[in-house]
């Protein structure tokens, strides 16, 4: 039970999720599959910026994000220039690491061309979804995460190791890894059950 907590109404739920904003995150979001590219790619950039950090400093900076990226629309994002760059550079709002900023602009540049030639980045994320789950809270890579990242990085994506790539797949759906105790657990599970895969 150690990577549960029970809090003082008697709902048990991930050790990491006790107190906000991380309980909402996790109660509402986390595990629960991603539906469109969009989301995909929010999850993709916020994990690059959460890189070093804690998720906490990402969830409350969220909707700075979303401002500064243009709602993470993936083809506004590939079209920002260098004036932008600097432009989110000087943005307290956010998390400003030239670094992951440019990663960000071009990695909505490879997802267009990932698009192209896959269809959509849902479908393609979703190819790498284990045959077996893992059981929870046991690791932070996977086969399927080092797969993952690797060939996002053949295609000239940045900040996608296979550490950051497991944290996508635990965010989106592709594992769940909620605790069996965890209340969350069980809804994730149907949720996964539900969704479309290609």
């Amino acid at each position: 039970m150690a990577n549960v907590i029970t809090d003082g109404d008697g709902v048990t739920r991930c050790a990491w999720a006790a107190v906000e904003p991380e309980t909402t995150y996790h109660d509402e979001e986390w595990g629960f599959p991603l539906a469109d590219d969009t989301a995909f790619f929010e999850r993709v950039t916020l994990e690059g910026f959460q890189s070093g950090l804690s998720w906490r400093t990402i969830l409350n900076k969220r909707e700075n994000f979303r401002a500064a990226f243009a709602g993470f629309d993936i083809e506004k994002v590939a079209r920002f220039t260098d004036a932008d760059v600097s432009r989110l550079l000087a943005d307290a709002g956010i998390i400003r690491h030239r670094g992951k900023i440019e990663a960000a602009i071009n990695n909505a540049r490879r997802a267009e061309d990932l698009i192209d030639g896959e269809g959509s980045l849902h479908t393609f994320f979703w190819g790498y979804e284990p045959a077996t789950e893992p059981e929870p809270h046991t690791q932070t890579t996977s086969p399927e995460s080092v797969a993952l990242s690797k060939e996002l990085k053949k295609r000239g994506w940045r900040f996608v190791g296979p550490t950051t790539m497991f944290a996508l797949m635990q965010a989106s759906g592709i594992v769940n890894d909620h605790a069996f105790e965890c209340v969350t657990r069980t809804a994730v599970t149907d949720a996964r059950a539900k969704v479309r895969r290609n």
